[in-house]
């Protein structure tokens, strides 16, 4: 680590501490922001690249990401989550706390003034040592002091305190956007999941009509004497196995509903949401260059807010080996009489500048000067891996998209030879050249195939949503507060 330029503690005339203290030295190292991966392109099968410098700032907004669903009660429903989630409230009043420290710290650059005031009654012993002979014995003593005290930032100490707790509050302030980012995301992640239970439903609703009229073929031909009591057994089992999965699916649902009504800020009693089925492919999500996007994520953002705090600190620590200087005076109005206060007699004041420095502290400063650089150090450390770990989940959810859309080409056609077995089956059946065992077994078939392609267009939508999430949704490191 190399200091930004040493200072020399030299006896200076009061006169020029002022001119000091507003342009004095600033030791400790000036901010490096640390460098960081940055592959050239998106792959899901794995990426290189050089380091890059962080530069967290994107002044592009996508604003309410979700909006992409096209889905007004969604939309509603994250402005809700937004206003009323008590999370992202308690993380607003974090960030709140943090920007008041910032705050705090700026007062100390600045002169304290006290005033006070004391009215006692005294009384000497006669028997004192030295009592004066005509000295009173009992006397009233009037006072109200001035006093007036400043410590001049010479070297720098408070203003990298500053600039330590302003980084630690835009900080606390990504924090916020990543609270309000996961929370808002596992809202619209579990929306889309209630729409693919939907989906499913319907699904089963329109299986339960097919089964429906299976079994009352099944029974038209056993009455007839063209089938069995087994096989009218059979299609009952069959339909009333589906029914339960249909109820089933009620559990789930209310569930994800519950979850809803807490990220929206509403008691889960009462609460409910529309069945409306998901359709369709999911919406296409531009990606962009990764050293651009990636930028945007909020937990980035803070955690390279937080190097930048722990080097402030770096500057903190060196301070304490400088002198200390303080100017201060005292003054105000003493007098035995209360009639005699507010006259120039009763003034009184003292005024000057005190030095004081530390010449053997064991080894304390070192200590915190050790500690502050493995503080810098163990923050940059965590960047780099939060880094790390953003593109792992972009490459996951790419991935997953990719996957996801084959694998629902190949469902599809699954899908489509069940339906036409089915048909072939039903046909012959109906004909009385297969039995209803080969019907059964068709249709069962069917169904699975159609449940599994009900799920893979949640799970792409539910990806989608997902892979927004791990590019930092509409936040941008430009709404940063400067503080």
């Amino acid at each position: 680590m190399k200091a930004h330029r040493a200072c020399r503690a030299t006896a200076l005339p009061v006169s020029m501490l002022a001119a000091l203290a507003l342009g004095g030295c600033l030791v400790g190292p000036n901010y490096k922001a640390p460098t960081a991966p940055a592959p050239p392109a998106y792959s899901d099968d794995g990426h290189n690249g050089d380091w890059a410098a962080a530069k967290p700032a994107d002044a592009t907004d996508r604003g309410a990401w979700w909006a992409i669903y096209q889905d007004t009660e969604l939309n509603d429903l994250e402005q809700r989550c937004a206003t009323a989630n008590q999370s992202i409230a308690a993380a607003l009043h974090a960030y709140e706390q943090a920007h008041d420290l910032v705050r705090e710290n700026r007062a100390a650059l600045y002169p304290t003034v006290s005033i006070g005031g004391s009215a006692t009654r005294n009384r000497l012993s006669e028997n004192k040592p030295l009592l004066p002979t005509h000295a009173a014995n009992d006397y009233w003593d009037f006072l109200i002091p001035l006093n007036i005290s400043w410590e001049p930032d010479l070297w720098g100490g408070i203003r990298r305190q500053i600039e330590s707790s302003t980084a630690s509050a835009q900080a606390s302030a990504a924090d916020l956007a990543n609270t309000r980012l996961d929370l808002q995301g596992m809202l619209a992640v579990t929306y889309l999941q209630i729409r693919g239970i939907d989906l499913q439903a319907q699904l089963l609703r329109s299986t339960i009509d097919a089964y429906t009229q299976t079994l009352q073929l099944t029974q038209d031909l056993r009455r007839g004497g063209l089938d069995t009591e087994l096989d009218v057994q059979q299609a009952t089992a069959q339909l009333e196995e589906a029914r339960a999965q249909l109820v089933d699916l009620g559990v789930q649902r209310a569930q994800y509903e519950h979850a809803i009504a807490v990220l929206a800020g509403a008691p889960a009693t009462g609460f409910h949401i529309a069945e409306q089925p998901l359709a369709g492919d999911p919406p296409s999500v531009p990606t962009g260059i990764p050293s651009e996007l990636l930028e945007r994520r909020p937990d980035i953002a803070a955690a390279e807010r937080r190097v930048a705090s722990a080097n402030a600190l770096i500057g903190v620590a060196k301070s304490a080996y400088y002198p200390t200087v303080t100017l201060g005076a005292e003054g105000g109005v003493e007098s035995d009489a209360a009639s005699q206060v507010f006259k120039a007699a009763s003034t009184e004041w003292n005024a000057g500048p005190s030095v004081n420095e530390l010449l053997y502290d064991a080894g304390r400063r070192k200590a915190q000067m050790d500690y502050a650089v493995a503080q810098r150090e163990q923050a940059t450390a965590l960047y780099r891996e939060q880094v790390l770990l953003a593109f792992r989940d972009v490459e996951d959810q790419l991935s997953a998209l990719r996957v996801l859309a084959d694998e629902a080409q190949v469902e599809q056609r699954a899908v489509d030879a069940a339906k036409r077995s089915t048909e072939l089956s039903t046909l012959r059946y109906r004909r009385g050249l297969a039995p209803y065992l080969e019907v059964l077994t068709n249709q069962t078939i069917e169904l699975t195939d159609e449940r599994d392609a009900a799920s893979l267009v949640a799970r792409r939508i539910v990806a989608s949503a997902q892979l927004q999430m791990a590019l930092g949704g509409g936040w941008s490191a430009a709404q940063l507060p400067s503080n």
